[in-house]
């Protein structure tokens, strides 16, 4: 089940603003060596050409899809399909950006500070990730997931991503840089349109669902999980949506 640019893009802005909120946070004024961990289709790293021209940026991400709209996007950039859990970059980084990408991946303990060793003196480590996995947008999967005739095909730990407390990574991360800082914000997104949260889950949360299911019951699946978030999450008497977002932030200089 390949991940869908077009889909992922479908709500662009509304993805876009922690990347922004992210950088903004980063000291950083000269950067020569940048990495996009998790960079998708490109649309946070012209984030990074914009802030830093003059750098060499490499991508990195392990689906072809999202990384020939990327390719199209920004041809001066160099980007790289590899698992991001395996990716070594060739020499010392001035800046590590990483929006919603990591969550995926399992120990954070030995991988937030492998990460770090990447840097140069002086370089960022600067992380994203979504944490709303205890609202209704998440458990309606696990619950669709749990109660459809797919069940066999649908172990606990499928889609299931990770992320801890704010006080773990910090003790991951301390012996490794000399400041890090820490915050979680909620955003609470106006959505258009029909079934818009099950639009927006749909190329992400989604996709490792669908991936563990035969093709017969990727509709039915998808079907519940839209029944699902439209009861946890109707509409507005102006016919808009609200669905929040909670998004943890990380930025550790070493």
């Amino acid at each position: 089940m390949p991940w869908n640019p077009t889909d992922y893009l479908a709500f662009e802005r509304e993805r876009l603003r922690p990347a922004v909120d992210l950088l903004a946070q980063v000291p950083l004024e000269r950067a020569q060596r940048v990495v996009d961990l998790g960079c998708g289709a490109g649309n946070v790293t012209r984030l990074l050409v914009e802030r830093y021209p003059e750098a060499k940026l490499t991508g990195v991400d392990n689906s072809p899809e999202m990384l020939a709209r990327a390719r199209g996007a920004l041809p001066s950039v160099s980007f790289v399909e590899a698992d991001i859990a395996r990716f070594e970059p060739e020499a010392p980084l001035d800046l590590v950006f990483s929006n919603a990408a990591l969550h995926w991946l399992d120990e954070h303990a030995t991988l937030f500070p492998r990460i770090c060793s990447w840097l140069a003196p002086g370089g960022v480590l600067a992380v994203q990730m979504p944490a709303s996995f205890a609202l209704p947008s998440h458990t309606a999967a696990e619950r669709a997931a749990a109660e459809g005739p797919w069940r066999a095909y649908l172990g606990p730990g499928v889609g299931r991503a990770r992320v801890h407390e704010l006080r773990d990574y910090y003790a991951w991360l301390a012996p490794h840089a000399r400041r890090v800082d820490l915050w979680e914000t909620t955003y609470v997104h106006v959505l258009e349109g029909d079934d818009p949260v099950a639009r927006w889950f749909a190329s992400t949360l989604l996709v490792p669902y669908l991936e563990a299911l035969p093709p017969e019951h990727h509709e039915g699946f998808t079907n519940a999980y839209r029944r699902r978030v439209r009861d946890a999450y109707p509409r507005g008497p102006d016919g808009r949506t609200l669905m929040e977002m909670r998004r943890v932030f990380i930025v550790a200089e070493r």
